[in-house]
């Protein structure tokens, strides 16, 4: 069963804490979070911080941490095939208390209905804490426009 390659990224300001799944083919093969070009996470952040899209992973990490965000994934270990939410089985969560305690996290956003599902099902009765679900970043979420996922997650953040 995969276990989760990808240390969380936070640091000892970060507000916003944003959750996946777990990560993708992809972003395992490039070791870093979204890594699939289709995904539109990275455009939608760097809109939200008002910056050019990253191009590296080290771009990436200094433009959300400059904005004061952490990144993270619900899940530790899974059965999975592929990069398909849907096809997760046997899900063991990621522990959130390093980055709790280390950080003033005020708000906790889920990417998609499925990191939402896992959220609500693992964390949230040890944290206490309701987490804002977000439209999912994937290209399989088709029906929302990079437009539309830059809005609603704006208005979900950043107000």
């Amino acid at each position: 069963m995969p276990v989760h390659p990808i240390p969380p990224l936070f640091d000892q300001n970060s507000e916003i804490l944003i959750l996946g799944s777990f990560p993708s083919v992809k972003s395992q093969e490039v070791g870093f979070f979204y890594g699939h070009k289709q995904n539109r996470f990275w455009r939608v952040t760097a809109a939200l911080c008002g910056c050019g899209v990253p191009a590296t992973i080290e771009e990436k990490k200094a433009m959300l941490l400059s904005h004061h965000f952490a990144l993270w994934d619900v899940i530790r270990s899974c059965k999975i095939r592929g990069s398909s939410d849907s096809s997760i089985r046997d899900a063991s969560p990621n522990d959130l208390t390093e980055i709790l305690s280390a950080a003033p996290i005020r708000k906790i956003a889920v990417n998609g209905q499925k990191a939402a599902q896992l959220y609500q099902k693992y964390q949230q009765p040890l944290t206490g804490i309701p987490a804002i679900v977000l439209p999912s970043t994937s290209p399989a979420n088709a029906a929302w426009s990079e437009e539309r996922l830059i809005e609603a997650w704006r208005t979900a953040l950043l107000t």
